[in-house]
């Protein structure tokens, strides 16, 4: 058996970190047994499904990399095919015509709740044998509603939560069209699981109370039920259900906050998912390693300073070029222009061992590339009047000093040692007058990365 598995977003919203969760286990589990991973955009609620919304999962699943093998299909493009099998399911008897209208069936649900009792469909439009079925009324578009068995159990092994067991008595005869004719949620998705060969259907848990009726649905049309397995929800760093203001934003908002696609998919990794106490581990390894028996069955905890310490790990992995290119877009779009000196590479070589995300990396950068104006209270602390004249000693060394970090720190130390100074009374007010910081990387490495007259001009106009 070949392993297909898919991943089926609703686009009326962004690819959140649940959705991407999803995604990426259902994209491990295929890759991990050599099968087809298959994305499908779940589009027919018109109202909601917006393109914006398609183009937000679309750019979401192309930023963590989890390429698909078949798709993106849209259940839009398939009526024709869902017309088809529902036209088979009448001719065959497992679907029929409801005339009931919207008001009688508020009605009954109504009076069912008055009497304590479950509101549901009371099936009186379903065609059993020796059943006299009400007087056709007039003027009424009919739903299509599925036969579902009224006897014994639907169940099945779930992969997460182990065995699950619902009474078909407690299941009613759902819509699977509706009076205009377009079909339904459950519907649908069976159709294009079964079209699709779909072997393992991998989802939030929301849909346990989907999985009965769609299990049902399939039998009657001669298919074999797929595995599911049904994951627990995230709850955010308080322990609330996850929502905004945790991170169930838009997959692109991590992108956006400065993190790498590397170290999301490694926190989403270890989100509900176990491999031994490994934590750090890349996207192959978690492909090798990943199987659906180490899935916990109670919720995860999202945790934004993991995901933080994580991102700082892989920052200092990165290579120094691409670290150069991500941040160059962002300084970009502060409408600064980077140049070629000095190397936007070499910063990130310098800095990206003391940030935790981009964002922080290119406020780190920018102040290579603008009029620096340090504040006067800082320039006024840190350059005491003893510091002056071996600043001044040091702008005239400068001049024409090899230019590394070597021969600049080898200077600085005999500047102070001419002084009889310690090097922080010297290394801050230059720190401050190159970077406006006085927490920087080793000073001589910071003035190894200006052009020669560059850090000159700027510690003459404080001096």
């Amino acid at each position: 058996m070949t392993v297909r598995t898919r991943f089926a977003p609703s686009p009326t919203g962004y690819l959140h970190i649940g959705g991407a969760r999803t995604a990426l286990f259902s994209w491990a589990y295929a890759k991990r047994h050599g099968g087809h991973f298959i994305l499908r955009i779940e589009d027919t609620d018109v109202e909601r499904s917006t393109p914006e919304a398609v183009q937000a999962i679309l750019d979401g699943m192309k930023w963590l990399n989890l390429d698909y093998d078949e798709g993106p299909f849209y259940q839009m493009q398939r009526m024709e095919r869902y017309k088809q099998v529902i036209q088979q399911m009448l001719d065959e008897g497992t679907a029929y015509r409801c005339y009931m209208s919207s008001e009688e069936l508020d009605a009954i649900r109504e009076a069912q709740r008055e009497r304590g009792e479950k509101p549901r469909y009371d099936g009186r439009w379903r065609p059993d044998a020796g059943k006299v079925l009400p007087q056709l009324p007039v003027g009424v578009a009919p739903v299509i509603r599925f036969k579902n068995p009224t006897e014994g159990v639907v169940a099945w092994k779930d992969q997460v939560k182990d065995y699950i067991e619902f009474a078909n008595a407690e299941l009613d005869d759902f819509i699977i069209a509706r009076s205009d004719g377009t079909p339904t949620y459950n519907f649908c998705v069976v159709v294009d699981d079964w079209d699709m060969g779909i072997t393992h259907v991998i989802r939030g848990d929301d849909h346990v109370n989907n999985t009965p009726r769609q299990i049902n649905l399939l039998r009657a049309l001669g298919a074999t039920p797929p595995h599911y397995a049904h994951l627990s929800m995230i709850l955010g760093d308080d322990g609330q259900k996850l929502s905004k203001r945790h991170g169930a934003v838009s997959v692109t908002q991590y992108d956006d906050d400065g993190y790498l696609p590397e170290a999301v998919l490694n926190y989403l990794g270890r989100l509900g998912w176990s491999h031994g106490d490994d934590e750090i581990f890349n996207i192959e390894q978690f492909c090798e390693w990943f199987d659906l028996d180490h899935i916990t069955p109670s919720a995860a905890q999202f945790n934004t300073e993991k995901l933080n310490w994580l991102n700082a790990h892989y920052l200092k992995l990165a290579d120094d070029a691409r670290l150069a290119e991500l941040v160059r877009t962002r300084l970009q779009a502060r409408g600064i222009v980077v140049t070629d000196a000095p190397a936007l590479a070499d910063i990130m070589a310098l800095y990206k061992g003391r940030v935790a995300n981009l964002n922080t990396l290119a406020d780190e950068a920018e102040v290579f590339y603008i009029d620096l104006q340090p504040s006067q209270a800082l320039l006024s602390e840190q350059l005491i009047p003893e510091a002056v004249p071996a600043l001044a000693e040091l702008v005239e060394e400068l001049a024409t000093v090899e230019w590394s970090a070597a021969s600049i720190g080898a200077l600085i130390k005999q500047v102070i040692g001419n002084h009889g100074l310690k090097m922080p009374k010297l290394a801050m007010p230059l720190r401050v007058m190159l970077v406006g910081q006085t927490h920087t990387p080793s000073v001589d490495a910071v003035v190894a990365l200006f052009p020669r007259e560059l850090a000159l001009a700027r510690i003459k106009k404080h001096l």
